[in-house]
Order: structure tokens, then C-alpha cells, then sequence
């Protein structure tokens, strides 16, 4: 089923909207996919925070065209999902551990920050960490000198307190 004028323009718009706030896009070739393994792969975007789209080849070069992602015109080939985020790591983390068990979605091309980027790139950013994990680090990695100071703190008074505990103890074994 043909979409119409009013229709395309939609797609576009909604596309170039989520584009506007990506700096990370990949296009992934999905023949050969089920239905329900599409949904799973939408599925796992959606909780990534993901943008993940089927869309004609048509429309996605003039979604792309004049865009930071200009570079993907050339690869728009063939049934592709079109994959995007703010984050690096997450877009290559979700498309590079589905495709793991998955050998029908390839991982065509990806652009970041305006720059074509290479699949062992795709890959080397799926490794990573994500956003969330580096900012638990970071955190624990703050908290770590502050919690080694209290504890410091907390020794004072506890050694004090076993002091008292062995004088009494000692008063005691005199008194018996």
C-alpha cells in the first residue's frame, strides 16, 4: 500500500524530528526477519531509548539530505531499518546484540556526529559502556573518598569505646 503526499510528508517530518536530537545513526539491512523478531528488535529499541524505523529508501534521502547524516545516501539500498540516538553506544549496543543472534539483520553503515563510521567502529561502540553504567562509575568513584573519610572518622570513637571496654574488663578480672 502506497502512502500519499500528506502521509510522506509525516514520515519525513517525524524521521527528521527524531534525526534533529541524534548524533549517532545506523542503518541496518532486516531481510529475511520475522515479524516477530522486528518487534522484539523495536522492542529493545524503545527500551534503549532508540529510534528505530522501516522507511522507504525514497524518503530517507530526503530525511538525510542536508543533514549531518547526508553520508548514509549511499547505502540506502534494499529493505533498511533506519536506527538513531543521542547516544553512541546505546543505537550500536541494541542493533550489534540483536544481530548476534539474529545473522539476517546486518549492520549496513553508521554516522556519528557527521562522520561515516566503519562497522568494526559499530562494534568497537557496542562494547563500550553505556551512558548510565559510566555514570554509576563515576559516582561510586566520587563517593569513594568520602565514604573512606567517614569511615576514618567513625575509627576514633570506636577505638575509644574498646579502650574503655578493655579497661573495665581488666578493673574487673582485678576485682575478682
Amino acid at each position: 500500500m502506497s502512502l500519499n503526499l500528506e502521509q510522506k510528508q509525516a514520515v519525513v517530518a517525524e524521521v527528521s524530528d527524531a534525526l534533529s536530537s541524534a548524533s549517532t545513526a545506523i542503518l541496518a539491512e532486516y531481510r529475511g526477519l520475522t515479524v516477530a523478531q522486528m518487534t522484539e528488535l523495536r522492542a529493545r529499541a524503545r527500551e534503549s531509548n532508540v529510534f528505530l524505523r522501516v522507511i522507504k529508501n525514497t524518503l530517507a534521502r530526503r530525511v538525510v539530505e542536508g543533514s549531518q547524516f547526508e553520508c548514509l545516501k549511499d547505502h540506502l539500498v534494499g529493505p533498511v531499518a533506519f536506527a538513531a540516538s543521542a547516544d553512541p553506544v546505546s543505537v550500536a549496543k541494541v542493533l550489534k546484540e540483536f544481530a548476534k543472534n539474529n545473522e539476517h539483520l546486518v549492520i549496513k553503515a553508521g554516522v556519528m556526529d557527521g562522520k561515516a563510521i566503519s562497522l568494526e567502529e559499530v562494534t568497537a561502540l557496542a562494547c563500550l559502556p553505556g551512558h548510565d553504567e559510566l555514570l554509576a562509575k563515576l559516582l561510586g568513584t566520587m563517593q569513594a573518598p568520602i565514604q573512606k573519610f567517614v569511615q576514618t572518622l567513625n575509627e576514633v570513637p570506636t577505638s575509644f569505646v574498646r579502650a574503655l571496654a578493655a579497661v573495665r574488663d581488666s578493673k574487673q578480672e582485678a576485682a575478682s
